[in-house]
């Protein structure tokens, strides 16, 4: 059940009230449409699946082992981006369209310029959280030898990486907040309705604001679904990628008035 709320802004206008428990709504809605898209759903879970696979080879491959963990955090100021082809099959279960793997370049194609810009700023912030994972890294650890070993030792060690993970997982949150509320309504946005980068933003950030209980739970949610997906060796997000996107663009509809 959604409310407006009060207009005391020209973007607050369009937003609509939630509880704070809309989130699970969302997911039973999201599991809907994934049972319904089956095969074409799971796919976007397996593509990403394959590339963390790769990333991770790449990472040991090139001796650069210690960036894994941020370059997996970081997967969540991205994601959002990467599921625009769930959100797509989402908006067509709904309004009775025929959907395909295909259909995600459609809803890109629809505002291809919006998308781009989009694209870059929340890789600006990643780039922005791997360049001080890798400053804090090399405050912390030193000079020694990058290793399988040396690298477990330091991070089992409390005494060596507690004030590292204390000051990296603060930084990293903060970062993380911030692609949250620029995107979780944004992209969406951008694929529904003719509206520029500025609007959308602005639309998803006044929707995090005036809904912070409900988007709190929810942004726990979808980092508590990457935790598992990165625990199970990336097997996880085969199912909750596509679990995740579809609520998204429940989400979406619950937050943002319809146009008229």
């Amino acid at each position: 059940m959604t409310d407006s709320l009060p207009n005391f802004s020209p973007v607050a206008r369009h937003i609509q009230a939630v509880p704070i428990d809309q989130p699970w709504v969302w997911l039973a809605a999201g599991w809907q449409d994934l049972r319904r898209a089956g095969p074409m759903s799971l796919a976007y879970g397996g593509a990403i699946f394959v590339l963390s696979l790769l990333l991770t080879f790449v990472l040991f491959e090139v001796d650069l082992p210690f960036l894994l963990l941020p370059m997996l955090a970081g997967f969540a100021l991205v994601a959002p981006l990467m599921a625009a082809g769930l959100y797509e099959i989402s908006r067509r279960l709904e309004n009775g369209l025929p959907i395909g793997l295909s259909v995600g370049f459609d809803g890109i194609a629809r505002n291809p310029s919006q998308f781009g810009l989009m694209g870059v700023l929340l890789l600006l912030i990643h780039l922005a959280w791997i360049r001080v994972a890798t400053l804090l890294f090399a405050l912390f650890y030193g000079m020694r030898e990058v290793s399988i070993t040396s690298l477990l030792d330091f991070l089992l060690n409390p005494s060596l990486s507690l004030t590292f993970l204390v000051v990296g997982t603060g930084l990293g949150a903060t970062l993380a907040v911030i692609a949250f509320a620029v995107s979780c309504i944004a992209i969406p946005m951008l694929m529904d309705r003719d509206v520029n980068i500025v609007t959308a933003v602005a639309t998803s950030v006044m929707a995090v604001r005036l809904n912070w209980p409900a988007m709190a739970l929810w942004a726990g949610l979808i980092a508590f679904a990457t935790a598992v997906s990165i625990a199970t060796f990336y097997l996880g997000f085969i199912l909750l990628m596509p679990l995740v996107g579809h609520a998204t663009w429940h989400a979406y509809r619950d937050l943002v008035r319809p146009t008229p």
